[in-house]
């Protein structure tokens, strides 16, 4: 790993504007040396942040990206609660990304089914037997530190083989998820953290500067040879002591 960059802005729009210029220049960079660019997406907030600031980069052009997802509810796709769902409201059809590389779960499946059908989704997409490398994955956190669908204390932490795994018993609804494991996530070439949000600032400092317990889900995020980023706006970062950027209007990362 590169080293850890935590990241703050003032507001939600500010960092919301500099997420978007990073995914565009590490899918320039992808692009320059590879056949694709490849993103995991997560929801929660940033489906919002994404949907309003990817169309406004100039000249994006998403004809080689090709998606997946980090961790997606297995509900059926018109359903409020599946991710891919709300990015095909949102964003797909602004940015123009060829539906064939948007690789989506199957809902109809049950989730042990799910998973495997979508780990070999990615297997094919990738062209790879071992865990799949994405360009970048984009992730949340949750109140309690969980990321994906991998929750404090859940057996799922220890997984070690598998690329995606199924859950059936997540405590937060709905409860069967399919989710991409530690080992997939910590592959990846570039992992961005958003969190926003005053009430995220307790998690936020116990996540990035250590506490009692074991590590949360979000703190075991550590790409062995990526990048790793943490944005984050004031309210998030109000109660953490570590050192942290704040660049100004318009600085690129």
């Amino acid at each position: 790993m590169s080293g850890r960059r935590v990241v703050v802005f003032p507001s939600v729009a500010e960092l919301g504007s500099t997420l978007a210029q990073l995914v565009s220049s590490r899918a320039e960079k992808a692009l320059n040396t590879g056949a694709s660019f490849s993103l995991g997406l997560s929801g929660g907030s940033l489906v919002s942040i994404l949907s309003k600031e990817l169309p406004a980069v100039p000249n994006l052009d998403c004809s080689r990206w090709l998606i997946g997802f980090c961790d997606e509810r297995l509900v059926p796709f018109t359903d409020p609660e599946s991710t891919y769902g709300l990015y095909k409201n949102q964003l797909f059809g602004k940015i123009s990304i060829p539906e064939e590389r948007i690789l989506a779960i199957d809902p109809s499946l049950p989730v042990q089914e799910c998973a495997d059908d979508y780990a070999g989704k990615l297997s094919k997409a990738f062209n790879t037997e071992q865990i799949p490398v994405f360009d970048m994955l984009l992730l949340g956190m949750g109140p309690d530190g969980h990321t994906c669908s991998l929750f404090p204390d859940h057996p799922l932490l220890q997984e070690s083989q598998r690329t995606v795994a199924p859950i059936s018993d997540s405590p937060k609804p709905p409860p069967q998820r399919v989710t991409m494991t530690l080992p997939t996530v910590n592959a990846a070439r570039c992992v961005v953290f958003v969190s926003t949000g005053g009430s995220k600032a307790p998690i936020l400092k116990q996540v990035l500067e250590g506490g009692e317990g074991p590590a949360l889900p979000a703190a075991l995020v550590a790409p062995r040879q990526g990048e790793l980023f943490w944005l984050v706006d004031e309210p998030a970062a109000a109660s953490l002591t570590s050192q942290v950027e704040r660049p100004g209007p318009g600085a690129r990362l």
